[in-house]
């Protein structure tokens, strides 16, 4: 049997290993450091692997470790990992990305100043250690909308948006000197000039730096719980389209630019009046089950297209180049819980249920558990997976969702106290 090697397989990725399993490959796990985070702990699924190493600071150790399972191909499944496998993967000359570009993969700021320097159209930023060089950069951009975020996290951890110098100054404070969703200390803030336009997804997976276009997605925010961007789900867009064509271009210039030619990407862009705008790329797969609706709706999500890279790349390549098929149409909802506490119930679920296009139900609070009020990518209780072959019906149960999403949706329990 061939082997492939999955380091951290959380999250989304946890659904790699059965795929392998299913094509008569053994999956290895390398978990990246001598503790899973408690973000991914649950998601982490031993009994899918054949066999489990723990990386604990020597390189060369784990690439002992790992050749002795002779892999045909290594995959890093979420952010934190892109490095680790980055460096295993080029030490036994896999089909890998290597470690030249490793950082510019991980660090916002670099990221984006490494798609600048192969010419590809980027936003302004900056990257600020002390409060007086970020507020001196932000007046000469001339104020406006700005966004603050960590330089290296997941999701949309630790983003603020800033309307003036006040909120900026509020924001630094809040970043700096924390540690981040990943457990990453931010010793530096990153400042972005906030980008007009909409938020759109690109998913691809790559081999020898030939690319498949697995998935594009056009994103969705509202304001609630005093955020005014909070991601409020997507829509699956056909592969082709005058949008879709400029995004994909911009998309591949900026796998090209950050060294991606294998494996999978998750790239999130801005649709701008001057054009795509990356706002970042990670050399790993969707998040959130993505890959859930994806395949319901086009038969294949990028989980199964990072499979044929790795293990049947002749196929892989002989199809890589065609245009996905919309059979049915698709959309993400993300709930929001509007308090913090113990939920109790989901009193309406029957009816989230029972709508036309209702497909499937992401879990991330149960009743009887803790409760969050939804800030963030983090804090959403539930995803709601629409998929029907009419785009009308998707968008109309869509509505329906973010109407039900509302007063009697939760039956939370509030912390002792608490009288809202």
């Amino acid at each position: 049997m061939s082997t492939v090697v999955i380091v951290d397989a959380y999250a989304s990725a946890r659904c790699l290993a059965p795929l392998f399993r299913a094509r008569g490959v053994r999956c290895v796990h390398v978990q990246s450091t001598p503790e899973i985070p408690e973000v991914y702990a649950a998601s982490y699924r031993p009994a899918d692997f054949s066999a489990h190493i723990v990386h604990r600071g020597d390189v060369s150790d784990t690439v002992a470790a790992v050749a002795e399972h002779a892999p045909v191909a290594l995959l890093a499944g979420v952010e934190r990992a892109v490095l680790l496998a980055d460096a295993i993967g080029e030490k036994l000359g896999l089909p890998a990305n290597g470690t030249l570009l490793s950082r510019a993969r991980r660090d916002k700021y670099l990221m984006i100043e490494t798609v600048r320097a192969a010419g590809v159209p980027a936003v302004d930023q900056i990257l600020a250690r002390d409060l007086d060089t970020l507020l001196d950069w932000y007046a000469r951009t001339g104020g406006g909308r700005a966004v603050l975020k960590p330089v290296s996290s997941a999701g949309s951890d630790g983003i603020h948006f800033c309307n003036d110098a006040d909120q900026v100054r509020a924001a630094y404070h809040a970043l700096i000197g924390t540690d981040s969703a990943l457990g990453q200390r931010n010793h530096d803030v990153l400042a972005q000039e906030y980008l007009v336009g909409s938020e759109y997804i690109v998913n691809t997976v790559g081999r020898d730096g030939r690319h498949h276009v697995c998935d594009l997605w056009k994103m969705h925010h509202l304001g609630a719980n005093g955020v005014q961007d909070l991601p409020a789900g997507a829509e699956l867009l056909p592969s082709r389209g005058p949008e879709q064509d400029l995004l994909v271009e911009h998309t591949l210039r900026v796998l090209d630019a950050l060294g991606i030619r294998n494996g999978p990407a998750h790239t999130e862009l801005k649709l701008t009046p001057h054009g795509p705008r990356l706002v970042e790329t990670g050399a790993r797969v969707c998040g959130a089950d993505v890959h859930v609706p994806t395949a319901a709706a086009l038969g294949e999500s990028q989980l199964d297209w990072t499979v044929d890279a790795c293990v049947d790349p002749e196929r892989f390549l002989a199809r890589c180049a065609t245009d996905y098929e919309v059979i049915r149409h698709a959309r993400i909802v993300n709930m929001v819980s509007p308090a913090a506490g113990t939920l109790t119930d989901y009193p309406r679920m029957p009816e989230l249920r029972s709508l036309e296009s209702f497909h499937d139900v992401l879990y991330r609070v149960r009743p009887g558990a803790a409760i969050s009020r939804s800030v963030d990518d983090w804090t959403f209780p539930l995803r709601v997976y629409l998929l029907h072959e009419t785009a009308s019906t998707v968008a109309r149960d869509a509505l329906t969702t973010r109407y039900l999403d509302g007063q009697g949706f939760y039956d939370i329990r509030l912390p002792e106290g608490d009288v809202r």
